[in-house]
């Protein structure tokens, strides 16, 4: 046990404070994602909207955060805003903004890609039965969509935690910073720390990780 270095972990209240860090990143996460998927279902909306304008300009958004690296746009919100806005952002908060920001544009292009996905005749059957356009979206196209999208937001929601791991590096305490900070702690009792936390600490994202992502390809499979 003491020669992978997992015995650092048993030491006080190390495992708890692990623990506690890997929560902070699991809490960013969901707080994160339940915004996105909120906000994306409009932006989604709106990018498949008639107006050419509003396509751009989502279109342009969405490219951005592709493009951006999530790490640059932590450190745009949490130090650039601070000096330039006179803003004074927790990190936390700083780090939800961001994720949010990242998500809702990922959401939104899920909702456009399964808004397109439905066959147009399902439009045309509710028109044939009268039904208004608010009324076919909303008893037939929006039930369609949301079965189709929920396999993919779950997904979404493994990779949101998987990101948050980069928070650590605008001071956020969550799981690898305190990893760090336990083997910084033992570097001379024990030498091989490094191993033992973070073979704890990916066990950990994976015992996460892992059903999340079966229930996705459970449900994918089940609604294809």
């Amino acid at each position: 046990m003491q020669s992978l270095g997992i015995d650092v972990l048993l030491k006080g209240s190390n495992f708890l404070r692990l623990l506690t860090g890997l929560w902070t990143a699991v809490r960013i996460s969901l707080i994160s994602v339940a915004i996105s998927i909120a906000l994306g279902i409009l932006a989604g909306m709106l990018m498949t909207s008639k107006s050419t304008l509003v396509k751009v300009l989502m279109r342009v958004y969405l490219e951005i955060v592709r493009i951006m690296p999530q790490m640059v746009l932590l450190f745009i919100v949490y130090f650039g805003t601070t000096r330039v806005f006179g803003l004074n952002l927790e990190a936390e908060t700083a780090a939800i903004i961001v994720f949010t920001f990242w998500g809702t544009a990922e959401m939104g292009d899920l909702v456009r890609g399964a808004l397109i996905s439905i066959p147009r005749i399902q439009y045309e059957s509710a028109a044939a039965l009268g039904m208004s356009e608010t009324a076919a979206f909303r008893y037939v196209i929006l039930p369609q969509t949301v079965r189709r999208l929920i396999p993919l937001s779950i997904n979404l929601i493994t990779r949101m935690i998987k990101t948050t791991s980069l928070v650590m590096m605008i001071g956020i305490v969550e799981v690898l910073k305190v990893g760090q900070q336990i083997i910084e702690a033992n570097r001379k009792t024990s030498p091989n720390a490094a191993f033992g936390v973070f073979a704890v600490v990916f066990l950990m994202y994976f015992l996460i990780c892992w059903p999340v992502s079966r229930l996705a390809a459970r449900l994918e499979k089940r609604w294809a």
